[in-house]
């Protein structure tokens, strides 16, 4: 299985408004989809989600396609930052473990 941690910092704490709304769009969208565990923390600007995938397929097409891929094409207006990290994992992990992977491994997006 594949384990996909992402992080957003947003531009300013203003952005968290329109960060939930598409999330609200999001949230129904993964629930349809063969996303296998999910879970999100943050606060303030720093915002973070772990979802775990049964394969790079299911994975792939939840990305691409409906509310995810129009909150992609936002996220230059909202985010300073992103960072995803896709690992093979069986069940989703900590937050401390995630946010170190993530930090060392995890592919950068500026804004």
């Amino acid at each position: 299985m594949l384990l996909t941690i992402t992080s957003i910092e947003l531009k300013s704490p203003l952005k968290f408004f329109a960060l939930s709304y598409n999330a609200m769009k999001i949230l129904p969208q993964l629930k349809q989809e063969n996303c296998k565990a999910f879970k999100k923390q943050g606060k303030w600007t720093t915002h973070y989600t772990m979802t775990l995938w049964q394969n790079a397929d299911d994975m792939t097409t939840f990305a691409r396609s409906g509310a995810h891929l129009e909150a992609m094409k936002k996220s230059a207006a909202l985010a300073k930052e992103i960072r995803t990290l896709t690992i093979e994992a069986d069940q989703l992990i900590d937050w401390k473990t995630a946010k170190k992977l993530l930090l060392d491994e995890g592919k950068l997006l500026t804004f």
